[in-house]
């Protein structure tokens, strides 16, 4: 049944076309037909060599519509700056003593927080939160003092992203029941975020090729001239 469903949605692409940005949208709303809330990703081709360090694009960037879900947020910090992260919603706050939780086997968060004085601390599972992609870096703004700012800006729904070895990001820009005109908002913003991120370097295209995809959908090409 279910690979009846999926030829059945991908009859609806035309695997030779590239679409406008909000076609391509309007095209992932209407093939996304899981039980479910489809999560809608992005992915972008970067004109970057990752293995050289200044070419190595990470960032994040806020929504305008969020990602439509609860993010948990841990964060590692002591004092005022924990009773400020707890404040703003963190899920758990703590320091040695989440240290040891996580290296317990605890993994129910999305994303970590941190102020520049506990990096110490989260250094010593790096090699559990790195993996995962979960690992602070100031790049994306998880290493900070301002944690109350940075915990609010996560769970409105902040999107990060990091080029992987083949140069290429993957990032979610909303759910399929956002419908197609705030999934086009949230790209956009991603789009621009990842423009202003571009290496000095980097020469030709930066953007050069783009997919949309719903969890279970087809995979939409979409034409990225206008978004450079």
């Amino acid at each position: 049944m279910a690979k009846k469903r999926m030829k059945a949605q991908r009859e609806k692409v035309d695997a030779s076309k590239t679409y406008a940005l909000s076609e391509a949208c309007q095209v992932v709303v209407d093939t996304a037909s899981a039980k479910f809330d489809e999560t809608v990703d992005l992915a972008v081709k970067l004109g970057v060599d990752p293995r050289k360090s200044d070419q190595n694009v990470r960032g994040s960037v806020s929504l305008p519509h969020g990602l439509g879900k609860e993010v948990r947020v841990v964060v590692f910090a002591k004092g005022e700056k924990a009773k400020e992260a707890e404040a703003a919603g963190a899920d758990l706050v703590g320091a040695e003593d989440l240290v040891e939780k996580i290296q317990g086997g605890f993994m129910d968060f999305d994303s970590v927080v941190a102020t520049p004085d506990m990096m110490a601390h989260v250094g010593k599972i790096g090699k559990i939160l790195g993996p995962r992609g979960l690992m602070p870096s100031p790049k994306v703004g998880t290493v900070t003092f301002d944690v109350g700012d940075a915990v609010t800006s996560i769970k409105a729904g902040r999107a990060e992203f990091r080029v992987e070895k083949a140069g290429i990001i993957h990032a979610p820009v909303g759910k399929a029941s956002f419908g197609a005109d705030k999934l086009e908002e949230n790209t956009n913003a991603l789009i621009q975020a990842l423009n202003k991120l571009k290496p000095s370097t980097s020469k030709g295209f930066f953007l050069k090729a783009a997919y949309m995809s719903a969890t279970m959908g087809p995979s939409v090409k979409i034409d990225v001239t206008p978004l450079r």
